[in-house]
């Protein structure tokens, strides 16, 4: 089911005028030649070009279709695609040829509206400037913060695709029991730019760790301790990510009330009981940790030093420019108070949790679950029985099936707390 229509509205002619192709193909092609206004959508790499120009016709175009009172299946099959042949407009911020498709779009606008983001601040988020690698990041995956980092924009593969599609009803249903307060990945929209022939697959989803607290310290938990130790290599970066036995080694622990510890690992037992499920395994725990003190030491020392010219700032905001339209998700922070130290909007940051009083340091850690996507099939089973081999049945291997899993996992969490 396609939810394209045949012609382009008035609205998105005014803003950006490319000859465009509609899907489906089997209807007349309607070619329109009108002279453009406004350079936008330009980015280093031209496949995020063409992202941030797809994600901004689809919000406008989702805008024209009205909320359908509830999803049908087929809203579940749904996608729409818009093929883009720019020979003689705007050659110098989009590629000639592009293609643009979007997965499921009413559904992931009714997640988006369970996670409270309005479509606009999150077309904001993602269209006023390019996604960048976040500070540290050497992955060769293409994993983006949006330019005021509260979104992430992450390449995934053909076959991660096809996952979401296998699981996003159930997914989805999980979300409106939860009334969408969950630890696992706010999925928000996926798509798929086609530039030079070539397929780029991408999924939009919140941001777990803070648009505006450093995250200092960053572990993946599974409740393994087979080869669940940093490499020389990932220690050697800017912001290494520690595993198991490094949380282990290091005596970390994590500092909540235990009111707090409740609320989370009622959370963390019904998202791994839904996992469990849908036969998932593999997840596992991101927790970044964010050290008040440090953050206030370095913001002292930067009042001390000369004052430079202000770049883009801290969190990558294009400047001015814009004058008083939309600033994106947490745009309207700006408007509020200012946050203090160490202080965070829970309706931005939807993973924090503060330490509690009498803790060792003043800190706030992100909590989510992570790399949910990957079921016990045929290929784990036989990871299963070579790791076995290797290290004995007793092992505490990180590839063993749902069930056996989820407990190994959960008890390794439940004792993360002080």
């Amino acid at each position: 089911m396609s939810l394209c229509r045949s012609s382009i509205c008035t609205s998105f002619l005014a803003f950006f005028s490319p000859v465009v192709i509609l899907a489906p193909k089997t209807k007349t092609k309607k070619k329109h030649f009108v002279q453009q206004k406004v350079k936008v959508f330009r980015a280093s790499d031209p496949v995020l070009s063409v992202f941030m120009w797809g994600v901004n016709h689809s919000i406008n175009d989702l805008n024209q279709v009205p909320v359908p009172v509830m999803l049908l299946p087929d809203d579940f099959k749904a996608n729409t695609k818009v093929k883009v042949n720019n020979h003689l407009f705007n050659r110098e911020n989009l590629p000639g040829h592009f293609k643009f498709k979007e997965y499921c779009p009413q559904v992931f606008r009714n997640l988006r509206e369970r996670f409270g983001i309005e479509d606009l601040d999150y077309q904001v988020s993602l269209t006023r400037s390019p996604p960048s690698r976040s500070a540290g990041d050497q992955d060769d995956c293409l994993l983006l913060n949006s330019y005021d980092r509260t979104l992430v924009v992450k390449q995934i593969s053909s076959e991660d695709v096809a996952d979401m599609h296998s699981v996003l009803s159930e997914y989805h249903q999980h979300i409106v029991k939860c009334h969408g307060s969950t630890l696992l990945p706010q999925f928000l929209g996926m798509y798929r730019v086609s530039v030079d022939s070539e397929e780029t697959y991408l999924m939009v989803m919140r941001n777990m760790f803070s648009h505006r607290l450093l995250v200092h310290r960053k572990y993946d938990l599974k409740g393994s301790l087979v080869a669940r130790e940093a490499s020389d290599k990932e220690r050697g970066k800017e912001l290494p990510t520690f595993k198991d036995v490094d949380f282990r080694n290091n005596m970390q622990k994590v500092y909540v009330s235990d009111e707090q510890k409740e609320k989370f690992m009622e959370k963390l037992n019904r998202d791994v009981e839904f996992l469990v499920q849908l036969k998932i395994m593999d997840y596992s725990l991101l927790l970044g940790i964010h050290d008040v003190g440090r953050a206030e030491r370095a913001e002292d020392e930067e009042d001390e030093a000369p004052a430079e010219d202000e770049d883009d700032g801290e969190n990558g905001a294009a400047a001015g420019s814009y004058g008083t339209s939309p600033e994106g998700i947490a745009g309207y922070l700006t408007s509020c108070r200012p946050l203090g130290p160490g202080e965070f909007d829970p309706y931005v940051d939807v993973y924090a949790v503060h330490s509690c009083p009498g803790a060792p340091q003043r800190e706030v850690y992100f909590m989510g679950l992570i790399d949910v996507l990957t079921q016990y099939d045929t290929k784990k089973k036989a990871a299963h029985a070579a790791k076995t081999v290797k290290h004995g049945a007793g092992a505490e291997i990180s590839t063993v099936h749902p069930e056996q899993y989820a407990k190994r996992f959960r008890d390794f969490i439940s004792n993360i707390f002080a």
